[in-house]
């Protein structure tokens, strides 16, 4: 296939928000990809040039891919950024720029590009270091600009900034795989759990294209590739807690109430507030993943050697929670003081000041076996056989709790000590990668005359300011949570306080980098605010309760010929309480299904 059919495939899922038709689109690409690009193709629609935990970024700047625009259309790099300040999309400026070169027609002619030599040459690109390297990947940019038609500059120079807007998330893409190969999109599910054993969209893809659907099922744990983390549901109080892990009827679920497991209780630890990181060894060599499947190897040598030293296994994968701690006063710090971990540079200077400290709460893998698909009581046995107790991991296999009693105690004390609060397990259920049931759930501290939790949401859009607010530019935000059965984003509320003058200002600075002329593919709302932007800004939202609403589209929230069925759900009083996007991406938001589960459990019908 070459880019230019490929970038007329990007040109129809940008000019869509219908996430039907995208299926259709990413079907109808998929169909036409042979064997050898597929893998590529599907990597490019996710503006990679690898999967996600690969630590491969082409990262470049602006100003260095104008200079390669400038250099490739006959321009300069002054007058590019001058059109890029006007446009705001610097594919766009690509686009009008080779509109306006004469005579170029013939030489793409001569040389058309395809998908795979415009995959390498990215990749290259991404590959390129040391001295001299910002020349070597604005000239190699600049040389596959000159082959290029105008839609194909387009959406090939957003690929190096990181910035596709396409806005097609994974599920979607599992759906186009599963109606262009398996003939069904319901067919999705019959790929999702290799692929929250793989983490690889790309390596899925090209699996089905060349073995089929046996093939693909036969995909599994690997050491290096990160495996989807397992999720939390809420409940408000232990007495809930035991009653749901006793009676559920969730599908989800490894057991039901005839099991017997009232009588064998709850497994519960302690629930850190910091990062959730996924340790995998092999032999000498160690690596980290967030739950986002970021690669974080590089920021925590501490945890490195810590797993080095302790870690009994010559390979292994570890579910843990790392925090910074303070040695001088012995204890735990706040997720923002964590926080300050993530960085590139000082890493050295930073482990020493504020050093982490890892929580091992589950252990996937060890020598050469999986154990997902053993009972957690299993895994608690085999932290404990596996991990040295030294001061760097630090095993949290948990306790086994008989009454709701024990368990309300045990959350006091973890509230005590500065923590989040609790986490409850079915002692028997597997570690289901990817998955969202009531196997796990988290109970936090409550506020009087507030929600029992925070509500983690993605900012959709703002509306301009009035009165003071026109100097920062935004009002209100218009927010949203993630509905992961229908893969879109519905909006929950508006918000207008909580954040300082100073975050005002940063939120649309920030918000002015991935805004869009439309409403973007997967958004589902009623409301229009003034400006539109990409949904990856994640924000954690305080509110005193959740009401009914016609104006929101979160839940069951539908338009029809005669109006709304039902009104959706929506937060009262909802205020900013910290960003937590470096963290969560977007899919990663409060869904829908937990919305309405903490609006049950408000006691409300």
């Amino acid at each position: 296939m070459t880019f230019s059919i490929l970038a007329n495939y990007f040109e129809k899922l940008e000019e869509t928000s219908s996430r039907l038709i995208l299926i259709e689109i990413l079907s109808d690409l998929f169909k036409k990809a042979d064997k050898d690009e597929i893998d590529k193709i599907t990597y490019l629609t996710q503006g990679r040039v690898g999967p996600f935990y690969e630590p491969l970024e082409i990262g470049m700047a602006d100003k260095n891919v104008a200079a390669a625009l400038a250099v490739a259309f006959d321009s300069t790099k002054e007058d590019v950024l001058k059109l890029y300040n006007k446009l705001g999309d610097m594919g766009l400026v690509a686009q009008e720029l080779r509109l306006k070169i004469k005579n170029q027609k013939s030489k793409i002619e001569k040389q058309e590009l395809s998908v795979i030599a415009v995959f390498d040459a990215l990749r290259k690109i991404a590959e390129t270091g040391g001295e001299g390297s910002v020349e070597k990947k604005i000239t190699a940019l600049k040389e596959l600009l000159e082959h290029m038609d105008a839609v194909s500059a387009k959406h090939f120079v957003r690929i190096p900034l990181g910035n596709t807007r396409l806005g097609i998330g994974d599920p979607t893409v599992l759906d186009g795989l599963a109606t262009a190969i398996l003939g069904d999109k319901t067919k999705r599910k019959l790929l999702e759990k290799a692929y929250n054993e793989t983490s690889d969209l790309g390596l899925i893809a090209k699996t089905l294209r060349s073995g089929g659907l046996e093939a693909v099922q036969k995909l599994t744990i690997t050491v290096g590739r990160p495996i989807r983390s397992e999720l939390c549901e809420r409940l408000p109080n232990p007495t809930k807690v035991f009653e749901k892990m006793s009676h559920s009827t969730d599908s989800a679920s490894s057991l039901q109430a005839s099991s017997g497991q009232a009588s064998q209780g709850i497994h519960a630890t302690p629930k850190y507030d910091g990062f959730r990181v996924q340790i995998h060894k092999n032999g000498d060599k160690v690596e980290m993943f967030s739950r986002n499947l970021e690669d974080m190897t590089h920021m925590f040598p501490e945890i490195i050697e810590g797993t080095l030293r302790q870690v009994k296994a010559k390979t292994a994968i570890l579910d843990s929670e790392a925090l910074a701690y303070q040695t001088e006063s012995e204890e735990f710090l706040p997720f923002q003081e964590t926080t300050k971990r993530r960085r590139k540079h000082n890493i050295p200077e930073m482990a020493k000041s504020l050093p982490l400290r890892a929580f091992v709460f589950d252990i996937l893998y060890v020598d050469g076996k999986s154990l997902i698909d053993e009972p957690l009581t299993t895994r608690m046995k085999m932290i404990e056989k596996y991990i040295a107790k030294d001061d760097t991991l630090i095993p949290a296999p948990g306790r086994i709790l008989k009454t709701p009693q024990e368990l309300q105690l045990m959350l006091d004390d973890s509230i005590s000590k500065g923590l989040e609060g609790v986490v409850v397990k079915r002692i028997d259920s597997k570690y289901e990668a990817g998955g969202r049931n009531f196997n796990w759930v988290k109970l936090k501290r409550h506020s009087a005359g507030e929600l029992n939790d925070t509500v983690d949401c993605v900012i959709l859009g703002y509306l301009y300011g009035k009165g003071k607010r026109t100097d920062f530019g935004a009002g209100s935000l218009l927010v949203g949570l993630y509905d992961e059965t229908a893969d879109e984003f519905v909006t929950v509320s508006k918000i207008g306080t909580g954040l300082t003058d100073e975050e005002w200002r940063e939120i649309h600075k920030r918000a002015d980098k991935i805004k869009v002329d439309h409403k973007p593919a997967r958004v589902n709302s009623l409301m229009e605010p003034s400006v539109w932007i990409r949904p990856e800004i994640v924000i954690e939202v305080l509110a005193d309760e959740i009401t009914r609403s016609p104006l929101h589209t979160a839940g069951s929230a539908k338009q029809n010929s005669e109006g709304l069925k039902e009104p959706g759900y929506a937060l009262r009083f909802p205020r900013l309480v910290t960003f937590r996007d470096k963290d969560k991406k977007a899919e990663d938001a409060t869904t829908v299904k937990e919305l309405v589960e903490m609006f049950q459990q408000q006691g409300k019908k």
